[in-house]
């Protein structure tokens, strides 16, 4: 890719960077407009189902999976739903600040799980795929393809930002004083505090407090976890 940085930052999308929930939310409401409350509960049930067996969201295959062979025209209907959904207007204040910032002290990248189709879609209908000037990465399980990531963006140093504690429990036991973690307290993770005895290095309410902060935030270390308020 390029030679090697001080530090990569690496950033979920869903719920760090823009809020998938209202998304989820917009979501149900529109299927139940279009399909009642029975075709809401069906998308969802599939969803989860599909969930379980890939990994990750896939809103375009439940979509298809819930038409079968129905050629009711709604269903185009809710395609265009959901490939323009406006994600835009979904990113959380601050982040392109953040992004500005954080390139001044290194590399900010998007590692995020997802399909291959509205994942992609989904960043670049954010205006984050420009951000981050295409450097985006996108895994089924990214906690699974870390070789890969640093072959990709090697590094000194690494920060891992997400919503999700189980990803930054995985990143910090797989890469240990190799990488900062970054726990974003947004969306419907935020409530959790499963980090099985591995606190996050650093806790925020939201991606845009990272722009207050200073290379001497990230170095490599152990130790007790700051809260920023």
């Amino acid at each position: 890719m390029s030679s090697r940085d001080a530090i990569v930052f690496l950033f979920d999308v869903d719920n760090t960077l823009i809020d998938n929930d209202r998304f989820s939310a917009d979501l149900a409401d529109r299927l139940e407009r279009d399909f009642g409350a029975e075709g809401r509960e069906r998308y969802r049930a599939i969803d989860k189902e599909i969930r379980g067996q890939v990994g990750y969201a896939d809103y375009l295959g439940a979509l298809q999976r819930l038409r079968g062979k129905d050629s009711d025209p709604r269903f185009m209907e809710m395609s265009f739903f959901l490939l323009d959904y406006p994600f835009d207007e979904r990113r959380f204040p601050g982040v392109p600040q953040t992004i500005d910032h954080l390139r001044t002290l290194g590399r900010p990248v998007i590692m995020s799980d997802g399909d291959t189709v509205f994942q992609p879609r989904k960043i670049r209908r954010a205006g984050l795929w420009d951000a981050f000037r295409g450097d985006v990465l996108i895994y089924v399980h990214k906690e699974e393809m870390l070789d890969h990531m640093q072959a990709t963006y090697p590094a000194d140093h690494y920060v891992m930002v997400d919503d999700k504690p189980r990803i930054l429990v995985a990143m910090k036991k797989l890469l240990g004083d190799k990488v900062t973690t970054v726990f974003v307290k947004q969306g419907h993770y935020a409530v959790e505090s499963e980090f099985n005895g591995v606190s996050p290095d650093i806790t925020v309410a939201s991606v845009a407090e990272l722009a207050t902060l200073g290379r001497e935030a990230f170095p490599s270390r152990t130790g007790s976890a700051p809260t920023l308020r």
